[in-house]
């Protein structure tokens, strides 16, 4: 891991994202890009329209002066800090960014009252999960030594989610060297399956996925719903990450070939990684 790219809205959220980063930085010696979108489009700033030029420019004055501040962190010591503020006209212009810095990862502070409620309702973070093409790590509360130990990767091990699975396994291993649990949710009704059939469609899943010697670390849980179920186990075996696929499309609730709603989300602390299929 190289680079770290950090959108920053000045919020104290936005600073729980930042020192995870720091954490991070440090233990990979990566540089972190702390990015404030500033909704003025490029015209403004090079309107022909003096006041509405100048205001523009105040605005991204204003910005740059915040971020001054607001970078002024004894724990950001001896970490290479690049600090910019891009113009956009929609939050959808993060992953271009993302991508033309080569950053490995974004992390985002959610605004969340409850857990991480509306992180992915209309939200700024969403546009950026259903987007990106970069695993994007949400956190919701301060954590000053971000070192988890227990992950949980939860998909419904339908073969369209190797990639994401995979990616899943890489990218954990460099944060944490965390264990990973593999989660199935087994619902009742007509998405209800047997343990046989679950045990099939696992072992066929590891198996497309080279990675059949991680049997071993797959659980079943029973719940009503999958956002349920998730959060559940994830709280029951004291999970410090959860990870999830995306299809990046709109919503969580298209995270999983199946259905599954932003509830999932709605009361954890627990900090979300979302890979894209």
């Amino acid at each position: 891991m190289k680079k770290i790219l950090v959108p920053v809205d000045f919020s104290e959220c936005s600073e729980y994202a930042l020192e995870v980063a720091s954490n991070l930085a440090k233990k990979h010696d990566a540089e972190i890009i702390a990015l404030h979108m500033l909704g003025i489009p490029d015209t403004v700033l090079t309107s022909s329209n003096s006041k509405e030029m100048l205001e523009g420019m105040y605005y991204l004055k204003l910005a740059e002066k915040r971020f001054k501040e607001f970078l002024d962190k004894d724990y950001l010591d001896g970490i290479t800090i690049t600090d910019s503020v891009y113009s956009y006209k929609n939050f959808n212009e993060l992953n271009a960014v993302a991508i033309e810095n080569e950053a490995d990862l974004i992390i985002m502070g959610s605004h969340g009252s409850s857990g991480l409620s509306e992180v992915f309702v209309g939200s700024n973070t969403e546009k950026v999960v259903r987007n990106s093409d970069i695993p994007v790590l949400v956190v919701k509360k301060e954590t000053k030594n971000f070192n988890a130990e227990k992950a949980v990767f939860a998909c419904d091990f339908a073969e369209e989610n190797i990639n994401a699975f995979n990616n899943a396994l890489k990218l954990l291993s460099t944060l944490t060297n965390a264990k990973v649990k593999l989660l199935y949710i087994n619902l009742p009704g007509q998405n209800y399956r047997s343990t046989k059939e679950i045990d099939t469609r696992v072992h066929n899943f590891l198996t497309k996925a080279d990675a059949l010697n991680l049997l071993d670390q797959v659980d079943y849980y029973n719940d009503y719903t999958v956002e349920d179920g998730i959060f559940n186990y994830s709280n029951k075996v004291g999970a410090d990450i959860i990870a999830l696929p995306t299809h990046g499309r709109r919503g969580l609730a298209h995270f999983f070939a199946g259905s599954i709603s932003e509830d999932l989300v709605n009361h954890s602390n627990i900090p979300v990684v979302t890979f894209k299929l």
